[in-house]
Parts: C-alpha cells; sequence; structure tokens
C-alpha cells in the first residue's frame, strides 16, 4: 500500500488520539468512586437488613405487648367482678364463698404472672427500638456517603465524557483527512493489536512494540519509497518514518 507521507504521518495523529480516548474510557472505568460506591452499598445492605429484622422484631413485640396487656385486663376485670360478688353478699354459700376466694387468689396470682410477662416484652421492645434507631442512623450516615461518593463519580464522569467527546470530534476531523484505505488498515491492525494500529519509528525502534530492528530490517525500510506503507516485522504495526527515525 502507498501513502503520502504526510497522510502517514497524520495516521499518528489519529493514532494519538485513539490513545487518548482509550486511557479516558479506562479511566472512567477505573474510578476510584467505583469501589468505593461498591463497597458502601454492600455495607448498606446488610445495615437495612438487619434494621428490618429489628423493625420486625420490634412490631412482633408490640403485638406481644398488646396481647399480654390485654390479657391482663381480662383477669383484673374478672377478679373485680368476683371481688364484688363477694363484697354484695349475694353469695351465701360457704362452699360457693370458699370457691369465689380460691378463685379471687387465683386470678390474683395469674394477674401477677401476667404482668411480669408484660414487663418482660416491655423490655424486649424497648431493647428492639433502641437497637432500630441506632440502625436508622447508621443506615442515614452510610447512606450519605453513597450519594456523596456518588455525586463525585458523576461529576468525574460528565468531565471526562465532555473531554471524550472533544477528542472524538477532533479525531473524526484528522481521520477524514487521511486516505480511507490507509484507514482501513490502520483500524484493522488497531483492533487486532490492542488498540495501537500504527507506531513512530524512532532512532530505529519501533514504538509498538518496542523492538529495535536488526540491520536487515533498518536496510529494507530505507530503500523503500517514502510514500510506502511499511510494517514492522515484530508487531505488524503500521510504521511511520520521521526525521527522527534515525535512517
Amino acid at each position: 500500500m502507498n501513502a503520502a507521507p504526510a497522510d502517514q504521518i497524520r495516521l499518528l495523529d489519529v493514532q494519538a488520539l485513539d490513545t487518548r480516548l482509550s486511557q479516558l474510557a479506562h479511566k472512567r472505568r477505573t474510578l476510584p468512586e467505583h469501589a468505593e460506591i461498591e463497597s458502601l452499598t454492600k455495607d448498606l445492605t446488610q445495615l437495612r437488613d438487619l434494621l428490618v429484622a429489628a423493625q420486625t422484631e420490634e412490631s412482633d413485640c408490640a403485638r406481644e405487648q398488646t396481647k399480654a396487656e390485654q390479657d391482663v385486663d381480662q383477669v383484673r376485670q374478672r377478679a373485680a367482678r368476683d371481688q364484688q360478688r363477694l363484697d354484695s353478699g349475694a353469695v351465701t354459700s360457704p362452699k360457693d364463698l370458699e370457691s369465689l376466694q380460691r378463685e379471687i387468689v387465683s386470678l390474683s396470682k395469674r394477674q401477677g404472672d401476667l404482668e411480669d410477662i408484660v414487663l418482660e416484652v416491655m423490655e424486649r421492645r424497648e431493647s428492639a427500638q433502641e437497637r432500630v434507631a441506632e440502625l436508622t442512623e447508621r443506615v442515614a450516615s452510610v447512606q450519605a456517603k453513597v450519594d456523596d461518593a456518588t455525586g463525585r463519580r458523576d461529576r468525574q464522569q460528565q468531565e471526562l465524557d465532555a473531554e471524550a467527546a472533544s477528542v472524538s470530534k477532533e479525531r473524526g476531523l484528522v481521520a477524514d483527512a487521511v486516505p480511507a484505505d490507509l484507514m482501513k488498515l490502520y483500524e484493522k491492525i488497531r483492533e487486532q493489536q490492542g488498540g495501537v494500529g500504527a507506531a513512530r519509528l524512532y532512532q530505529r525502534r519501533c514504538e509498538g512494540c518496542h523492538i529495535e530492528l536488526n540491520i536487515t530490517e533498518v536496510n529494507e525500510v530505507r530503500a523503500a519509497a517514502a510514500d510506502t506503507v511499511v510494517r514492522c516485522e515484530n508487531c505488524r504495526r503500521i510504521l511511520v518514518r520521521t526525521p527522527e527515525s534515525g535512517l
């Protein structure tokens, strides 16, 4: 393939812009905020799970407390009715009186036991409420860190995207000035060679693979016409000659 030396030099400009685009894309992918957000999000998910568990426990305790208090109230009301019957003198049979008195004593003990249950449930509920408050605060704190890291990441991505758009525009203008067949070859090689399709020959060294040409290769390149598109024998990239090539 043949191409004017100026077009070959221009290909180095395209390569430089492509390299910059690759660098910007890599930087965008590897922003430290990505790992920070991932770690914080993991912590946040765990904390939210713990918070849900604590809220569920508090809700269960609330229902248990309500039920226990209702049981106490029922026993208290029944004991009050029995005491009223006893005090009214309506029960005259010694056997019935004895039975009523035993029931009042039994209800009193039962009420005491239920009240102990209420206190125990209230203590568990209070502990659960404290846990909910603590976890709610921790969730809010980690969420704030996630929001901050996300904001920093988004701002940097916007800056990188803006620069990439500018570089892409410039790249399009430069590439349009390069012959289509040369660009096609360059793109093919660039895809095969990890993003580098053209390299400068500097002081007899290919800047694509960084290997110095041997004397035979140097002589072949020196003998090639100025408009001949030469390739590196080692990496097969387009080798662009410049005044600094050392030929």
